[in-house]
């Protein structure tokens, strides 16, 4: 099948390689893609995400059988939509199905709603920030503040003191983070460890990869500010069989219920970020679509046609046989990022050793914020530069493997945590 993948970061890079690798891709085109993907993609420049009809022509013209959406912008304004209204089979959901990511009072309210496990919460508008303000007061400590809308991955404060609460609710209604922190929703705090599922899903039935564990915070331990993911592993120790089940059926179940009964089936990744405390999973968030940094340690472990897969989903019938495994072996994939990310950071630096790297085959390069000069070299263009992904029959050899690969790569002010996946290997379950 002609496949056209949209998106330029290191989640559409990871996604770009399991469809070329897929035995039912014929042939597949990325907009705008990354020069990672160079060699397994044709990257496309004329098309326009503020004007659908120059993607819509572009299918068209290339009988494209399948488009994969990867960031979230695009699903919010209703490009899945509108490619569906011209007959185009597309891998995402509808505009009112992606309010699950883009709104987070919507979806707090829906899974309340349909009793699917979640923190206790409340959300306000910037016209009840007195009302906001005076909801923590008797609230127990962790609290923490969410900016409503979509923040890439930034928009949660944890706030350990009432008066850092309340700074909080006035630093994002002050416009922290833009327009997405025009409401917020006040949580209490959940124990436990995160962990994030994929779901493949066709509206009604659905499928699970392999769980990771995303590491958010900017610095070793766990400390420092939230960033977009600084690096990730698969599969997550943690998420045992008997967790995995829960999964299903206690959150992705009921949720694609309940998205199905109110009127806007989910087609797509049902991302589902998890917090799990002595065995049972409770939702932190959902996303509308892959997550990144894990879905280069997820689809690194998959096994399966995945071409197939995605275009069983987006078709209304799930083939859940295009999936041979859920997860050979374990990948750990460290995020190398520009000096001072997720604050003010440089671009702009040449990188080297991607040539070296690029022989070792326990080691993939997944492109995030880089760009091609004329010249042929390559420099970064983002603050998440590169993720270095190992793979391991073991999670302690895919870690180590990982961090072989950081050591080939050099740019000024590189950044990355040291960290990565360590935690996966002190894990005991009962």
């Amino acid at each position: 099948m002609n496949i056209l993948l949209i998106g330029s970061g290191g989640r559409e890079h990871a996604l770009a390689q399991s469809l070329h690798a897929s035995p039912s891709t014929t042939a597949l085109y990325a907009f705008p893609g990354n020069p990672g993907m160079n060699g397994i993609a044709t990257l496309v420049d004329s098309l326009s995400l503020n004007d659908s009809g120059t993607i819509i022509a572009f299918c068209k013209q290339h009988a494209i059988d399948l488009v994969v959406v990867g960031p979230e912008a695009p699903l919010v304004k209703g490009l899945a939509d509108e490619l569906r209204s011209h007959s185009i089979a597309v891998f995402g959901p509808s505009a009112k199905a992606a309010r699950i990511e883009s709104s987070k009072g919507f979806s707090k309210d829906l899974m309340k709603r349909h009793g699917i496990p979640t923190a206790g919460y409340e959300h306000f508008t910037k016209e009840q920030i007195h009302e906001a303000h005076a909801y923590i007061h008797d609230r127990a400590l962790p609290i923490v503040v969410k900016a409503d809308g979509l923040a890439a991955g930034k928009g949660v404060i944890i706030a350990e003191t009432h008066d850092e609460a309340h700074a909080a609710i006035d630093e994002i209604f002050s416009g922290l983070f833009a327009d997405a922190g025009s409401s917020i929703v006040i949580e209490d705090f959940l124990k436990g460890e995160e962990a994030s599922v994929f779901a493949i899903t066709d509206g009604q039935n659905s499928i699970l990869l392999a769980p990771a564990q995303d590491h958010k915070r900017a610095k070793d331990g766990d400390l420092g500010k939230n960033t977009g993911g600084m690096g990730a592993y698969a599969p997550a120790p943690l998420v045992t069989e008997e967790i995995m089940n829960r999964v299903d059926n206690e959150i992705v179940r009921p949720m694609l219920k309940a998205m199905h009964e109110e009127g806007f089936p989910f087609v797509g990744c049902l991302f589902v970020g998890l917090m799990i405390d002595a065995g049972k999973p409770s939702v932190v968030e959902f996303n509308c679509r892959f997550g990144d940094p894990e879905t280069q340690a997820v689809l690194s472990v998959f096994r399966g046609d995945l071409a197939t897969l995605l275009h069983s989903a987006a078709i209304g019938a799930l083939d859940a046989s295009a999936m041979q495994s859920r997860a050979e072996g374990f990948a750990c994939n460290v995020v190398m990022a520009s000096g001072g990310y997720p604050d003010d950071y440089e671009t702009g630096h040449k990188i080297l050793g991607l040539d070296k790297i690029s022989e070792i085959p326990q080691i993939s390069v997944f492109h995030a914020g880089t760009k091609l000069l004329p010249d042929g070299s390559i420099i970064t263009s983002g603050g998440r530069v590169l993720g270095i992904c190992g793979l391991g029959a073991t999670l302690s050899e895919a870690i180590q493997q990982a961090y072989i690969g950081v050591e080939y790569i050099h740019y000024q002010k590189r950044y990355f945590r040291t960290d990565i996946g360590k935690k996966g290997l002190h894990v005991t379950n009962p």
